[in-house]
């Protein structure tokens, strides 16, 4: 059974530091691109990061220089740090891996707000 579970959400005043995680199983995660949505309330989801199999990566414009998307392949885990936190950055922020139409999971989510 495939589960990808988030975990480091929280609370943070603006311009602090979260780091999420989303640990993967059921997968062979090398294989997966990894991605970060989030969804801030009344708001439609949107993509954050995502990185490659490969390793490549690319960001939203609104946290390109804040946000850093990795992974470590041995511990089937995708991370996402996150600085200069603004309020803006509320959200649910979710995992998702996908390596074809057929084979796409989404985790349940992780919260993370941002007081101002």
């Amino acid at each position: 059974q495939v589960q990808l579970v988030e975990s480091g959400g929280g609370l943070v005043q603006a311009g602090g530091s979260l780091r999420l995680s989303c640990a993967a199983s059921g997968i062979s995660f090398h294989l997966y691109a990894m991605k970060w949505y989030r969804q801030a309330p009344g708001k439609q989801r949107e993509l954050v990061a995502a990185i490659t199999s490969g390793g490549s990566t690319n960001y939203a414009d609104s946290v390109k220089g804040r946000f850093t998307i990795s992974r470590a392949n041995a511990d089937n885990t995708v991370y996402l740090q996150m600085n200069s936190l603004k309020p803006e950055d509320t959200a649910v922020y979710y995992c998702y891996a996908y390596l074809n139409v057929r084979s796409e999971y989404w985790g349940r989510g992780t919260e993370v707000t941002v007081s101002s």
